[in-house]
């Protein structure tokens, strides 16, 4: 048996050193990993456009390098997730992770975000290509990757809410709590492939990245047991992230505490140790508060706090 290896066009080969270096630059410069991610998917695509057949034959994943004898094209797990069949294929996809990839890569460390991106994008395209072995079709698309960050947000953070584009149909934005969200997207994709629908879409490969951001998510972020009137409630935190240093300041942060479970709420803020924890409690108490002008919700990012509603705004 003789193992086969492509030789790729000198377009698929300048993708692949676009991809691995911008993820390298990102990680080492503290950049942000969605925003590279995105970056990374849009040049990859405009490249694409031009020697589309060189670049999607020669970075596309199949099945049939699965086998030993074409082994060596394994790599193309790695690289199909950058690659998109058209304008609909990339705007669909970054659309949705512009949305989610932040709110999950802001509470945990830059490497775990990397490591469910990446692993659950091979989890997913092993997923389709294991259960649509004949035909051995090529398979392209962040999909199974943005499924499986949105399952981690899920496990780890199920009460957020975020900017979802949802519906049937007709898709529109809304704020949603994030396990609503996955809920929504999960029972589509399995009434999908439980009705047999034929289309070009890989919707095994958004089950297994969904399935494996969420098992990935239990390994990788830890949880934190508070006690509170003899009842726990679970935290999450990042082990790996580093340590913040900013101080905050909390004669801000008292004129948004109205009541005693706001104020109880503040002084375990204000007494907590573990940053990763003070966080978590931080976010909690944002959700509970509301704008002391006009009680509408409050938004927070950077230490800063305002109001959409009455153009309330304050520094922490």
């Amino acid at each position: 048996m003789d193992i086969v290896l492509f030789p790729q066009h000198w377009s698929a080969i300048l993708c692949i050193c676009i991809m691995i270096g911008a993820l390298l630059i990102a990680y080492l410069k503290k950049l942000s990993i969605t925003y590279t991610l995105i970056i990374t998917n849009i040049v990859i695509f405009i490249i694409t456009l031009f020697f589309e057949k060189e670049v999607i034959a020669g970075l596309g994943f199949s099945s049939l390098y699965l086998t030993p004898e074409y082994f060596p094209q394994l790599y193309t797990l790695f690289t199909s997730m950058f690659i998109h069949g058209g304008f609909a294929h990339i705007f669909g996809n970054m659309f949705v992770f512009f949305f989610i990839g932040a709110a999950l890569e802001e509470r945990i460390s830059a490497k775990n975000f990397l490591i469910i991106y990446l692993l659950t994008g091979i989890v997913g395209s092993l997923t389709h290509s294991l259960l649509n072995l004949n035909p051995p079709t090529l398979l392209i698309g962040a999909s199974g990757a943005i499924f499986g960050v949105m399952g981690a947000l899920a496990y780890a953070f199920p009460r957020d809410e975020v900017l979802m584009p949802v519906g049937i149909g007709i898709m529109f934005l809304t704020k949603i709590k994030v396990i609503y969200a996955v809920i929504f997207f999960a029972a589509i994709e399995t009434l999908v492939v439980w009705l047999g629908v034929k289309d070009t879409t890989a919707h095994f490969a958004h089950l297994g990245g969904l399935l494996g951001g969420f098992i990935l998510a239990a390994i990788l972020i830890k949880k934190v047991k508070k006690s509170e009137t003899g009842s726990f409630q679970t935290t999450y935190y990042d082990p790996n992230a580093p340590y913040k240093k900013d101080k905050i300041n909390f004669s801000n942060l008292k004129e948004l505490a109205s009541t005693s479970e706001l104020k109880e709420m503040l002084k375990k803020i204000e007494n907590e140790t573990v940053p990763q924890v003070r966080d978590v409690w931080l976010e909690y108490f944002f959700e509970k508060a509301g704008c002391p002008k006009c009680k509408n919700n409050l938004n927070h990012y950077d230490n800063r706090i305002w109001c959409e509603r009455c153009g309330f705004k304050t520094n922490y």
